[in-house]
C-alpha cells in the first residue's frame, strides 16, 4: 500500500471508531461498520473461508466521499468477522473510486478484480466524456494481504462506440479458459440523439488464457433494446450446466404493473447457446420484487452451491432510509441465498446454515393475532388457504406492511397514519401468482425478506419500527412455526 493508502486507511479506521451502534442495524445482515454500503463484491470461499467485500464509504451515510471496498469474512456463512477496508482509492487508476467487482481462485490466491473510477475534471458529463472505467487486478495470497494494483484494460480496450460507462469484471475460469463479463451502455447508431431513451444497455464478454491479458470476444443484449445500461453482470450454470443463466442488473426498463416496479431492475436471462458465440436469451426473470434489491453477485462455495448475495438497497428510489442515516450508516446485504433448479424453475432460499439462529419456538398454529418483542425471528408457513392476509403492524403506532394474496396477486403495502415513517416512503408492490402454497418471512431488526412457494418469488424491504410487533392473520393461515433467532 502506498502513502496515500496508508493514510486513507487510518483515516476510515478512525471513521469506524464509533461504528457498530445503532438500535436499527441488524443482527444478521451484513452492514456497513459505519457510512454508506453498495453492493457486494468479490465473493468466494478460499480454503474454507468465506469472504464478502462491499463497496463502501465510511465518511457519509448517503454515499459522498472515497470509495473503498470493505471486507467480511466468516468460516461458516452464520459467524462474521469486519476486516476493515482493503482496497483503496489511491492510485490514479482508480482515484475516484474502488468500484464493483468480482474474485476468481486460483492456486496462488485470490485474484480480485474491479472498477478503477477516474473523473477528469470539471466540465464533462461523465457518460459520453470525462471519465475513464479501469479494469484492475489485485491478488491476495490469503484474504488478508493484497498484492499490487495491475491495470488490465483501459477505454481504449472497449468497443468504440461504448459510452463511459464501462463496468463491473465478473471472472470465471471454464475449461481451460478465462471468462470476463462487464455491463456496458452502447451509443444506438441509428439515433441522431444520446441518453436514457436512446443507449442501449449490453454485455461485453472477453477471453483470456492467463486472466491478465484480455480479448473481446463477444456482445450480448437483446433483439430489442431493454434499458440503457447493464450493470454487473454474472454469468453461471445450474443443473451439470444445462441451465445457462446471464444475471444483469438493467437500468431503464419501463415499469409495468405486476414487475419492473422499481427505479432499476435485477434479474436473469436463460441463456441457449454460447455467450462467446451465437446465442438466445429468454424472457427477463427478477430476482427479487421488494423494494429493495439491487446488483446481486454469485459465487460457487466448496460445497458446490451457487450462492447469492444482494445488496438491500436500490440508488435513486423516491423513498429512504433516514432512520438508519441519523445513527450514521446506511443500507445493508441480503442473507446468502442458495440458487436451485427445481421443476423447470430457478428458485433461491437462504442458505441451510441460517437454520442455527433458530432459538425459541414462540408461535403455535390457529392462532389470528399476537404480539412480538423479539427483534429477529423466522416464520415458517404451509397449507396456506387460497387467499390469505398478514398484517404485521408497530405496537405504538398501528401502522406497518401487510402481505395478502388475492385472486392470483401477492401484495405487499405499507398502511396506517404513519405509514410514512414505518416505510420512509415505500407504498405497494404487486405480483402475480397462480398460488402460494408456502410462505417463510425472515425479519430482523429493520429488514424483512419473504420468500414464496420455496423461492420461486422473493420480496426484500427494509421496515422501521420502534416497538413491538402485532401480528394479524386471516383465519386458517396453515400450519407451521416461528422462532427467534439468537
Amino acid at each position: 500500500m502506498n502513502d496515500l493508502g496508508k493514510r486513507l486507511a487510518e483515516k476510515t479506521k478512525q471513521l469506524e471508531q464509533v461504528a457498530f451502534s445503532g438500535a436499527l442495524r441488524p443482527k444478521f445482515h451484513l452492514a456497513p461498520p459505519t457510512g454508506w454500503m453498495n453492493d457486494p463484491n468479490g465473493l468466494c470461499q478460499y480454503n474454507g473461508i468465506y469472504h464478502v467485500f462491499f463497496q463502501y464509504s465510511p465518511e457519509d451515510a448517503e454515499g459522498s466521499g472515497m470509495k473503498n471496498w470493505g471486507h467480511y469474512s466468516s468460516p461458516d456463512l452464520i459467524n462474521w468477522d469486519y476486516r476493515g477496508a482493503v482496497l483503496f482509492p489511491d492510485e490514479p487508476i482508480d482515484k475516484d473510486g474502488v468500484y464493483s467487482g468480482s474474485a476468481l481462485i486460483r492456486e496462488d490466491g485470490i485474484y480480485l478484480y474491479y472498477t478503477g473510477n477516474v473523473k477528469e475534471g470539471e466540465g464533462f458529463d461523465y457518460t459520453y466524456e470525462g471519465r475513464g472505467a479501469n479494469t484492475i487486478l489485485v491478488v491476495s495470497p490469503d484474504g488478508k494481504q493484497f498484492g499490487k494494483k495491475e491495470l488490465l484494460m483501459d477505454h481504449a480496450d472497449y468497443p468504440q462506440d461504448c459510452t463511459c460507462h464501462v463496468r463491473d469484471p465478473k471472472v470465471w475460469k471454464q475449461e481451460d479458459r478465462y471468462y470476463m463479463v462487464q455491463g456496458a451502455r452502447k451509443i444506438d447508431p441509428t439515433q441522431k440523439e444520446h441518453g436514457e431513451h436512446n443507449d442501449i444497455g449490453e454485455i461485453l464478454v472477453f477471453t483470456s488464457e492467463d486472466a491478465r491479458r484480455w480479448q473481446l470476444c463477444n456482445r450480448v443484449t437483446t433483439p430489442k433494446r431493454f434499458g440503457y445500461m447493464w450493470e454487473c453482470p454474472d454469468y453461471f450454470t445450474l443443473s451439470q450446466g444445462q441451465v445457462k443463466i446471464l444475471s444483469v442488473s438493467p437500468q431503464g426498463v419501463p415499469e409495468e404493473t405486476y414487475r419492473y416496479q422499481n427505479i432499476f431492475q435485477s434479474g436473469y436471462f436463460r441463456l441457449q447457446g454460447d455467450l462467446d458465440g451465437e446465442y438466445t436469451l429468454s424472457d427477463f426473470v427478477e430476482w427479487d420484487r421488494g423494494f429493495d434489491f439491487y446488483e446481486p453477485q454469485t459465487f460457487q462455495d466448496e460445497r458446490g452451491r451457487r450462492v447469492l448475495i444482494g445488496w438491500a438497497g436500490i440508488p435513486d428510489p423516491h423513498y429512504d432510509n433516514q432512520p438508519t442515516i441519523e445513527e450514521g450508516w446506511q443500507h445493508c446485504l441480503t442473507m446468502p441465498r442458495e440458487i436451485r433448479y427445481e421443476d423447470g424453475k430457478i428458485k433461491q432460499y437462504p442458505v441451510v446454515e441460517m437454520q442455527k439462529h433458530r432459538d425459541q419456538l414462540i408461535w403455535n398454529d390457529g392462532e389470528d393475532g399476537f404480539r412480538l418483542t423479539q427483534k429477529a425471528w423466522e416464520w415458517q408457513l404451509q397449507h396456506l388457504e387460497k387467499e390469505w392476509c398478514i398484517r404485521i403492524a408497530d405496537a405504538g403506532t398501528q401502522s406497518g406492511v401487510c402481505l395478502q394474496f388475492h385472486e392470483g396477486v401477492f401484495e405487499v403495502s405499507f398502511f396506517g397514519d404513519s405509514a410514512k415513517e414505518v416505510g420512509r416512503g415505500r407504498t405497494t408492490r404487486k405480483m402475480l401468482l397462480q398460488s402460494v402454497d408456502s410462505l417463510s418471512i425472515y425479519y430482523d431488526v429493520s429488514i424483512m425478506e419473504v420468500y414464496l412457494n420455496g423461492g420461486e418469488l422473493v420480496f426484500t424491504t427494509r421496515f422501521y419500527t420502534t416497538d413491538s410487533l402485532e401480528i394479524m392473520t386471516s383465519p386458517s393461515m396453515g400450519t407451521g412455526s416461528l422462532w427467534s433467532w439468537k
